[in-house]
């Protein structure tokens, strides 16, 4: 959305005059961090260590008197902050920054990965509609991604792992787009969960359209993030810096199913700099769609998950989430050792052995079989009778 200086409005700073929109926002740090998110784009490692350091207010002066790189004068005339406030309030979105109560604080980890690498930079603030505390929400929540070309299986497996972690009481993140994402917000809304998504454009598009009613709800319901104003356009670029802020805002990264190259891989990406949880779903060896989930198992040690117990194991608290151990139906031999498996294994069903057979046909010497066999008739594994030893199994 770009806007160019009207009537009362300088055009750019070499006149030594702050234009007229641009005043307030020397004076308001909320302003100021508005401007900057329509000034540098997400990521901009350079903005955001400036930012960091002396505050929006005194960078945003710095670039109103010629210092800083081109790249952020050159959208001076295209900044209105008041005009972005006014247009997401009136989409009944609101703006976030620092020092509020509904900011996440897990978010200054992007400045500050522990890697040792670049900083992946928290964003200057976050533009937000619905009715979820970000915050809040965040704080036990599971980031649920993957491809848009998903196949059956992989929208399969997120409705159920989505459904399961939303009833444990965790939010679920993605980024609503086609495939895997949508599957996700779906299944959350469908058990009455909290879902939020994560856009690479303004909070008042939607984008794709295709999920036009699915962002709506999810407005309506939980909660559309972004750190771009409202009007922005979505970009290959603001695509792979959104994913930055899925990890960041989660628990933890939950890989569905992604090829070998899919974009998803690059919230597990930044979720392991972040060093939040990694896990990966496994699909058949034969798909490509799971190539890149095969590939975080393999060379990136995710971890194996695949039901919303193993979800929330991974992502909950340490020594809150218990793992449902299935029933198996047990075997009649199931819990008997060596001798005595090879002893029951001789017992007739029909008719009976002596013990001098059944210590030839076990191998097995005499007294020992004679000791294996009192075990085995107390637990109903073998029956004495005026002829010997027979099963007491039936069937």
């Amino acid at each position: 959305m770009n806007r160019r200086p009207g009537p009362g409005q300088d055009t750019l700073p070499a006149t030594g005059r702050v234009p007229s929109v641009l005043r307030a926002a020397l004076a308001d740090e909320r302003l100021a961090r508005a401007t900057w998110s329509r000034l540098a784009e997400p990521g901009d490692a350079a903005a955001a260590h400036l930012v960091a350091e002396v505050g929006a207010v005194t960078a945003l002066e710095a670039v109103l008197t010629g210092r800083g790189p081109d790249r952020w004068r050159t959208r001076l005339p295209d900044v209105d902050p008041a005009s972005d406030l006014a247009t997401v309030r009136a989409s009944g979105g609101r703006l976030l920054v620092p020092g509020d109560d509904e900011w996440p604080q897990r978010l200054a980890d992007l400045d500050h990965d522990g890697t040792g690498e670049r900083p992946l930079g928290a964003p200057f603030c976050l533009w937000v509609r619905g009715p979820a505390h970000l915050r809040e929400v965040t704080a036990r929540s599971a980031a649920l991604v993957g491809a848009r070309a998903a196949t059956a299986y992989g929208q399969h497996v997120t409705s159920e792992l989505a459904a399961g972690v939303s009833d444990r009481g965790f939010a679920v993140v993605s980024g609503g787009a086609f495939g895997i994402d949508a599957a996700a917000h779906r299944a959350a809304l469908a058990v009455d969960g909290v879902s939020v998504a994560v856009l690479a454009c303004g909070v008042d598009r939607s984008y794709p359209p295709g999920n036009a009613a699915l962002l709506a709800r999810l407005a309506e319901r939980g909660a559309l993030v972004s750190e771009v104003p409202p009007g922005s356009t979505p970009t290959r670029w603001r695509f792979l810096e959104r994913n930055r802020l899925i990890a960041a805002l989660t628990s933890g990264t939950v890989v569905v199913e992604a090829a070998w190259r899919s974009g998803a891989l690059s919230t597990a990406d930044r979720a392991e700099r972040l060093m939040r949880p990694v896990g990966a779903v496994p699909g058949p060896v034969t798909s490509p769609a799971s190539a890149g989930c095969h590939r975080l198992l393999r060379e990136r040690g995710a971890v194996c998950v695949t039901s919303a117990d193993e979800v929330a194991e991974l992502l909950g608290e340490l020594g809150r989430e218990e793992v449902a151990v299935p029933s198996v139906e047990r075997r009649v031999f199931d819990g008997l050792d060596r001798e005595e498996l090879r002893v029951a294994e001789c017992l007739p069903r029909r008719g009976s052995h002596g013990l001098e057979r059944l210590a030839r046909e076990a191998g097995l010497d005499l007294p020992l079989v004679q000791s294996v066999l009192g075990r085995l008739e107390l637990s109903g594994v073998a029956v004495r009778d005026a002829d010997g030893w027979r099963s007491g199994v039936a069937g």
